[in-house]
């Protein structure tokens, strides 16, 4: 069951997906029209929607903004080694924002969706950093 949803503005829905399920572990939900679509990976739901793309999250807002991709708000997703996830991504030719830097939790790096939304991916340090972490 999913227990947390993210919304994403990305400039190509079709390119998203084949990023986040080709590359992340993402499985296509539904994607019922081009300006939309939802994918799943574990309890995590990400909500795709084009800017402008009529009604729903990508609709302009009354003052006339249109949402937009980018800047630096993002989700985390566990790996287990952070090494090999970044090999093989770096030889898909996925855009990186950064090397991998290590902190006080762990090791983590910034790759950029098609459209440069920022995802994190986070290799865990110490065992309450872990998701599964039962504290």
């Amino acid at each position: 069951m999913t227990s947390v949803s993210v919304r994403y503005i990305v400039d190509d829905v079709d390119a998203a997906i084949g990023f986040y399920c080709g590359h992340l572990g993402f499985t296509e939900v539904m994607h019922p029209a081009p300006t939309f679509a939802m994918l799943g990976r574990g309890d995590l739901r990400l909500v795709l929607s084009a800017p402008g793309g009529g009604s729903g999250g990508g609709q302009a807002m009354p003052d006339g903004r249109v949402p937009a991709p980018g800047g630096w708000n993002r989700f985390a997703l566990e790996v287990d080694d952070l090494d090999a996830v970044v090999g093989a991504l770096r030889a898909a030719g996925v855009a990186f924002r950064n090397d991998v830097v290590a902190g006080v939790g762990g090791r983590q790096v910034l790759v950029d969706d098609p459209s440069g939304n920022p995802v994190e991916l986070f290799e865990p340090g110490r065992p309450e950093a872990r998701l599964d972490s039962p504290g």
